[in-house]
């Protein structure tokens, strides 16, 4: 049996930055947390000529092709994995739809474990490219690379994005009674509702690839936001970087 996890994320700043349609005109920049709670995913040999899929649904088929869910469909497809002896199944810390990135976590984590069954060593890099590569590429959704190398990567760590879409990611100089402090003051809640943020990317998406001037405008607002929250945060200033997420959140 392969088990594997991924880390879910908070953003700590520049939030939206990460799409292609604003970083390829400007650069993106974000401070992104890997929290302690994560998506799991194991794989299993079956006993019988089906491949399993058990989420929130279940599927039983004979083949990859004939499975519902797009990211293991692309996933099983991308890794030349047509065994339709194989059970998959996903659990999570927190449901789906809280704003956390739990579809690229789901994503990455499922990357790791259907690599691990093949025997392959791979990079974290390469983890979350390929996570690019299915949700963005080859699914079309309208998301940023955020989610997808936090995941990967873990930490409190700066995602520095350039034009041409080469991800940077630098670990924030964080000093240790900081990091106590910053999670002593932190909370976080389930509200009991969950959404899809699909819509509002999408909207953001096409506003900056029409070249929206507020749009841009406040996209470079939030990049500076993000840059303000890491000078904040590595000078241990913890009152200024709320006051930043405040801005930010309005």
């Amino acid at each position: 049996m392969i088990i594997a996890r991924s880390p879910l994320r908070i953003t700590l700043g520049g939030g939206g930055t990460d799409l292609a349609s604003y970083y390829e005109k400007r650069g993106g920049f974000l401070v992104s947390a890997a929290v302690d709670k994560y998506v799991y995913i194991l794989i299993n040999k079956t006993f019988d000529q089906s491949l399993v899929l058990k989420y929130s649904k279940m599927e039983k088929v004979k083949a990859a092709t004939e499975l519902r869910h797009p990211i293991v469909k692309e996933a099983l497809r991308m890794l030349e994995l047509e065994e339709s002896t194989l059970e998959i199944c996903s659990m999570a810390d927190i449901p789906a739809g809280t704003g956390l990135g739990s579809s690229s976590t789901f994503t990455t984590a499922l990357l790791r474990a259907l690599h691990g069954y093949k025997g392959d060593i791979v990079g974290k890099r390469q983890i979350a490219e390929e996570a690019c590569e299915i949700e963005i590429s080859r699914l079309g959704e309208p998301i940023g690379k955020q989610d997808q190398y936090i995941a990967a990567y873990g930490g409190i760590t700066c995602i520095d994005i350039q034009k041409d879409g080469f991800v940077q990611m630098n670990p924030l100089n964080l000093s240790q009674e900081t990091l106590y402090n910053l999670e002593d003051n932190l909370i976080l809640f389930f509200t009991g509702y969950s959404h899809s943020a699909g819509s509002i990317l999408k909207e953001q998406n096409q506003k900056s690839k029409g070249n929206d001037e507020d749009m841009l405008k406040n996209l470079d607002f939030v990049k500076q936001l993000g840059l303000e929250s890491r000078a904040a945060l590595e000078m241990g200033d913890l009152n200024k970087f709320a006051d930043i997420m405040n801005v930010h959140w309005s």
